[in-house]
């Protein structure tokens, strides 16, 4: 095993050799809903990209499972996109896409609390170990290679467990996008002090009526939005490239996961027929929290110019990313998607209003009784895959 993490890691470092410098030019880039002209915002620019949370292979980690790998090198690419698009998503929640990062500057808390749910470590509630364990669940052996949709499907399970981030994850199926069934989803009521805090608008309706209305009032969990799409047979048709171009200038963007064939990538935005992308393609030493609780973050960024690839060379298997805080921004979002997306003859994916009545009934996915807060995250294998056989057909039909 030793020798072939050992040949992975060699062929990474060469990978790293070819990172392009961005041209020289009058063209737009778009990072994640915000633009930049490259001629005259190239730090500016550098600066948005490094901001990025970047999660890469590690190696010298626990064993996964106790007796499993203890490195991703070679297979856990994708595992680790779907943690970068995850981590864009909590630092929009928390900190805002606005805000930036500073090379050994101090930041705030919720950034180190971000971070730290990442962390490879089994009691990180998105490490490389519960993605890994939970993909079990989902056909994936532990080591073997994620698809999309897979990532996709194992983080909606893993965020009913996070308590701290409270996301509703919504994840696309047969490339349609349903408005009523996201609505149910993260509609929910903030209630009086002798009432529990937040469960879904149907739920409570009844329990609150004799209350009267100042007993509650209608909230919005914050959305992470996930459209899986097959974009192509074996390459992407080009009637759908500036559609997917498109989607990387809504403000609320959270970038694409896709690449090649077992070799994934995370795409944050484009120049011209170019998009860019954050590789995870490099194999750092596993890295925990300090005495001090917080942790090193010099190697969660990207400080190089981030590399790039041509459109039509990416997989057709991909998965778009969207995140919206409140109400407004997912209501703006449809708007966009109207305009922008549905005009096509050939549509790169549907938004509905309302559930299909072929489709089975919609049911929100509900927290198991085990709870996390934060960074602390279930520690039981039985208790995953008991979860697994409960949720598995709910979410399939989700």
């Amino acid at each position: 095993m030793e020798s072939v993490l050992s040949k992975y890691e060699n062929q990474i470092t060469i990978f790293t050799d070819y990172l392009e410098e961005f041209p020289d030019t009058d063209e737009l880039v778009w990072i994640l809903g915000k633009q930049h002209l490259l001629k005259t915002e190239k730090s500016k620019l550098l600066s948005d990209v490094s901001a990025r949370l970047w999660f890469t292979y590690r190696r010298k980690f626990s064993p996964i499972g106790g007796t499993g790998p203890s490195s991703d090198a070679g297979w856990g690419c994708m595992l680790r996109c779907g943690q970068m698009m995850l981590a864009q998503a909590l630092i929009c929640r928390h900190l805002g896409r606005d805000w930036n990062w500073e090379k050994h500057k101090e930041q705030p808390k919720e950034y180190q609390r971000i971070l730290q749910c990442f962390l490879d470590r089994k009691d990180c509630c998105y490490s490389i170990h519960q993605m890994a364990q939970m993909g079990v669940g989902e056909g994936k052996s532990i080591g073997e290679w994620f698809g999309p949709n897979t990532v996709a499907q194992v983080l909606k399970k893993l965020a009913l467990f996070d308590e701290w981030n409270s996301l509703a994850v919504y994840v696309s199926m047969d490339n349609t996008v349903v408005i009523e069934d996201i609505k149910k989803m993260c509609r929910t009521l903030s209630l009086s002090a002798d009432t529990p805090a937040e469960r879904p608008l149907e739920s409570l309706t009844a329990s609150t009526q004799s209350k009267g209305p100042s007993a509650c009032c209608t909230a919005w969990k914050p959305l992470l939005l996930i459209v899986p799409l097959r974009l192509g047979i074996n390459q992407i048709n080009p009637v759908y490239v500036d559609a997917f171009k498109e989607c990387f200038k809504m403000p609320q963007s959270l970038g694409a996961l896709g690449g090649k064939p077992n070799n994934a990538y995370y795409f944050i935005g484009f120049l011209g027929d170019e998009l860019i992308f954050l590789d995870p393609h490099t194999t750092q030493t596993f890295v925990d929290t300090e005495e001090n609780g917080t942790v090193d973050d010099q190697t969660f960024h990207c400080l190089q110019p981030p590399q790039r690839m041509n459109i039509l060379n990416l997989d057709p298997s991909v998965a778009l990313g969207f995140f919206c805080k409140e109400e407004k921004d997912f209501d703006s979002w449809c708007s966009l998607v109207q305009k922008e997306i549905l005009k096509e003859n050939l549509r790169m994916f549907e938004l509905v209003q309302k559930h299909p009545s072929h489709w089975p009934p919609f049911v929100p996915p509900v927290k198991p009784e085990v709870t996390t807060t934060g960074a602390e995250f279930i520690d039981s294998t039985e208790q995953l895959e008991e979860f697994d056989l409960e949720e598995d057909f709910e979410i399939l039909s989700i």
